[in-house]
């Protein structure tokens, strides 16, 4: 039996079968560049950091240490945005990522938290369904049932969890959860309290304490906030990147990192495709080709980075399982028609038009065209 990052006890295995977990948490992926960071960082920390602000954005945009360690960049974009977001984690106001779908808001939210807290478990995960208690605290039934209200019935949530131990929660989502149930945050962020009124207590936030919520700008009118709550967030909005050498590299390294924990093995030759797949998804969703030359249709998608890492996943897994290793046209053509074609009716108009007019013209494309139109037919 191992303990979790809550303290409960779960089943398995034992610790040496973390390397069999699918999908470490950041603070167990990257534990040796948090650890050569906490070594090497020599700056002020807020209370109850883990890393200076310093450190933090160095381990979300990489570097060499003096030692030599390489430190992986967890975020490719303005190194502005990430310090504005280091620094504002280190004030008394919450942090909001804001951005489309797909431009790495989760991403950086959870190494954000493991990084300041080493801990980015203490998470709410916001859906049309998500209920106050997820915020607040919920009860022990059989405890409030035999023995009355008491802090050993009481359940606390992650947000109270994080509040007690001054450590960093995160809410995902924001904007997808009802109204009232967003506006249990305000006092959390205001006062930096939450009440218990059936027990005539409340847990009060210590220093470290902080909140990092994500957002989809296509969720506005969805559960906007109100302007109660929003005054609380220091809002940072995270942009799709800037060129497309900016997006292939992206791409590449998340593709590669996904790969070694699939066992897949890492695809060298595969540039070229990538490179694709990212020109396809930019140019449909700027509306636009790389030349400016021709207008083209949006189709309903997003197209954004995290679907074409998707995309990308998917045809290396192809190659490997069904082919020579080799990532081909072929292997991510079926993985782009279905990215694009969301609305069958009007994107597969775009998507043909695109295909015939760009597409086929398109030197050194003809094998891409010709998978393309085999996954379509």
């Amino acid at each position: 039996m191992t303990e979790n990052h809550t303290g409960d006890v779960v089943g398995g295995a034992g610790a040496d079968d973390s390397a069999q977990v699918l999908r470490p948490h950041a603070e167990d992926a990257f534990a040796q560049e948090l650890k050569a960071l906490a070594a090497a960082d020599d700056r002020p920390r807020p209370e109850r950091w883990r890393l200076s602000p310093w450190a933090v954005a160095t381990y979300l945009l990489g570097g060499t240490l003096p030692d030599g360690t390489l430190i992986t960049p967890k975020y490719v974009g303005p190194r502005r945005i990430v310090e504005v977001a280091v620094t504002t984690l280190a004030t008394d106001r919450a942090l909001l990522l804001l951005g489309v779908p797909g431009t790495a808001k989760t991403w950086v939210s959870e190494h954000l938290a493991a990084a300041v807290s080493g801990d980015s478990t203490l998470l709410v995960q916001g859906t049309a369904g998500t209920p106050e208690e997820a915020i607040r605290y919920g009860w022990n039934y059989a405890q409030l049932l035999a023995h009355g209200p008491s802090r050993d019935a009481l359940v606390p949530s992650p947000v109270m969890r994080a509040m007690a131990r001054g450590m960093t929660a995160r809410v995902e989502e924001l904007t997808r959860i009802p109204a009232d149930v967003q506006d249990t945050l305000i006092t959390v962020l205001s006062e930096k309290t939450l009440p218990i009124p059936e027990l005539g207590q409340e847990v009060q936030a210590v220093r470290g304490f902080n909140l990092i919520a994500t957002a989809n700008d296509r969720d506005r009118g969805v559960n906007e906030l109100s302007s109660a709550l929003r005054r609380r967030f220091n809002t940072v909005v995270l942009p799709l990147p800037a060129t497309p050498e900016e997006e292939v590299d992206i791409v590449s390294r998340r593709v590669e990192q996904i790969g070694r924990s699939l066992d897949l093995p890492p695809a060298p030759a595969g540039t070229d495709e990538i490179r694709r797949v990212v020109t396809v998804f930019r140019e449909l969703r700027d509306g636009v080709t790389a030349d400016g030359r021709t207008k083209l249709k949006s189709p309903s998608g997003t197209l954004s980075t995290a679907e074409a890492i998707s995309v990308v996943t998917n045809g290396l897994a192809l190659a490997t399982h069904f082919g020579d290793g080799v990532l081909r046209s072929g292997d991510v053509a079926a993985g782009i028609l279905g990215a694009v074609i969301r609305d069958p009716a009007a994107d597969r108009v775009v998507w043909q038009e695109y295909l015939e007019t760009v597409v086929r013209e398109r030197d050194g494309w003809k094998d891409f065209y010709r998978a393309c139109r085999e996954a379509g037919a």
